[in-house]
């Protein structure tokens, strides 16, 4: 019987994983599949590497939000840990399960993880920290660290917009360089994204021609403009329109980003704290495989 270990996180999302634990053990039981549970710590989680060394699997499965599956592709690279990945999404915000439209029929999910479906996936990578979907920085990047894990559990998604909305009276612009692959291009924006699908914060569709297994990561930028066109961007956002074509967005595919600012910015990595700019992004292609 093959051997999958199960990362899971039980504060995710609403805390309501954990009773459909038994419903996961027993769907990967039907198919032949042994489900181990690994319940996740809120840090130090190192020790699941030693788990996963003694216990040699076929596979690893991540059950949770987009933090939880950011510390386990960093436990897997930081230590050399070459299995493929199933993603189950099950917190507040599961941008990159969506993008891959892992959640819409889960038994489906299961028959390709039992037939050893996988797809090669880039990842970030900023000083030995990886990031799976997105590394953002001003405007509303530090509202998922904010929302109190309460009000997520309780309101899920609506919190982060409750928050947002109180956020609006303090937009400002900042001034930022970006080097993309060696091109320079200075600006004003009022925040940007370094992403590697099209699903950020929640919003489907952000842009076009983006790619995970590309070689390349998406940086967008929303550029300084009146407040009445910033609005009209963020209202495409939440309807999902892409954006990358709009006037006061600027678009840049690249394998490497540098980004600095004159002003002190925190870094936002898959919805955790990153580091401050400047920040040096590079493209690990293909670093990843991912059940899908």
């Amino acid at each position: 019987m093959k051997k999958y270990i199960l990362f899971y996180n039980p504060a995710s999302g609403h805390a309501v994983f954990k009773k459909k634990l038994d419903w996961m053990i027993s769907s990967f039981q039907k198919r032949g599949l042994l489900l181990i549970p690994y319940r996740t710590k809120k840090s130090g989680n190192e020790a699941f590497c030693d788990v996963v060394k003694a216990l040699d699997p076929e596979g690893l499965v991540v059950a949770g939000g987009d933090g939880t599956v950011n510390e386990i592709i960093n436990l897997m690279m930081q230590h050399r840990i070459d299995l493929p990945l199933a993603i189950i999404g099950c917190g507040t915000s599961n941008d990159f399960a969506t993008y891959l439209q892992i959640n819409r029929d889960m038994n489906a999910y299961f028959d390709r993880i039992a037939a050893g479906m996988t797809r090669p996936i880039d990842l970030g990578c900023i000083d030995n920290t990886y990031f799976i979907n997105v590394a953002s920085a001003g405007m509303l990047s530090s509202v998922a660290h904010e929302v109190d894990v309460r009000l997520k559990n309780a309101l899920g998604k609506i919190a982060y917009y409750i928050k947002g909305l109180g956020e609006l009276p303090k937009i400002r612009s900042f001034p930022i360089t970006i080097v993309s692959d060696g091109k320079a291009f200075q600006t004003e924006v009022f925040l940007f994204v370094v992403t590697n699908s099209s699903v950020v914060g929640s919003m489907k569709n952000i842009g076009t021609n983006i790619e995970v297994d590309d070689g390349k990561l998406d940086l967008l930028a929303i550029r300084k403009c009146s407040i009445p066109k910033l609005m009209t961007i963020l209202a495409d956002l939440l309807a999902g329109k892409p954006i990358s074509e709009k006037k006061y967005v600027y678009h840049a595919q690249a394998k490497e980003f540098e980004l600095s600012s004159s002003d002190f910015l925190q870094s936002d990595l898959d919805g955790e704290e990153g580091p401050a700019l400047p920040l040096h992004i590079k493209t690990v292609h293909h670093a990843l495989r991912v059940y899908a």
